[in-house]
């Protein structure tokens, strides 16, 4: 398998949008050395067969959604109070709506999850691991409401950007900021309230 760390990355960055655009079915190597503008035969030096290709497209969109160790840790620590907090919310939204065709193929390899399960266990334990970190940074931060409060933020937040990326047309960009206020009214609020 061939090294060159740019080339493999663009690769993947290929594959991601091969795989938003076009789906898991549509996902072949020839397809991604199209897109990557590579030759014929470039993506097969990289990875063996295509489960590899799945996998490894799916460990590149994680690479790309994930901030900077800095600009994370400041997140959580400017989020004090329920402004700040919806604040955090909506930054989180917008980065990962900015990179729609990552979250796209990432819903993509969530469904080829249920086929493959080296994708499944990959997911699986990616998901965990961010759920996890995101609790520990909360409570870290001093932010209140606990494992309970991320859980449910994580699940209102993550259906209301598969709505922005799959159906814009559903909502308006003020219902998705109204949703995201009423979320962290009802779901967080209470607890910064019972803890002042």
């Amino acid at each position: 398998m061939r090294q060159n760390p740019a080339r493999r990355a663009a690769l993947l960055d290929g594959a991601i949008e091969v795989l938003a655009r076009e789906g898991a079915r549509g996902l072949t190597q020839r397809g991604v050395d199209k897109e990557a503008g590579v030759p014929i035969g470039t993506t097969s030096n990289y990875f063996r067969n295509r489960n590899d290709l799945l996998v490894q497209a799916g460990v590149r969109i994680y690479e790309r959604l994930r901030p900077e160790e800095d600009a994370l840790s400041e997140m959580f620590d400017r989020a004090q109070d329920p402004a700040s907090y919806r604040a955090m919310l909506r930054e989180s939204v917008d980065r990962v709506a900015d990179f729609r065709s990552g979250h796209l193929a990432l819903l993509e390899l969530r469904l080829e999850a249920t086929r493959r399960p080296e994708l499944r266990t990959l997911l699986t334990e990616r998901v965990r691991a961010d759920i996890d970190e995101n609790v520990t940074r909360h409570e870290a931060a001093g932010l209140p409401g606990g494992a309970v409060a991320v859980l449910l933020m994580y699940l209102a937040m993550n259906w209301l950007i598969v709505e922005q990326l799959t159906l814009p047309d559903v909502l308006t960009d003020a219902e998705r900021d109204e949703l995201v206020t009423q979320a962290v009214e009802r779901i967080v609020t209470p607890f910064f309230t019972a803890t002042t």
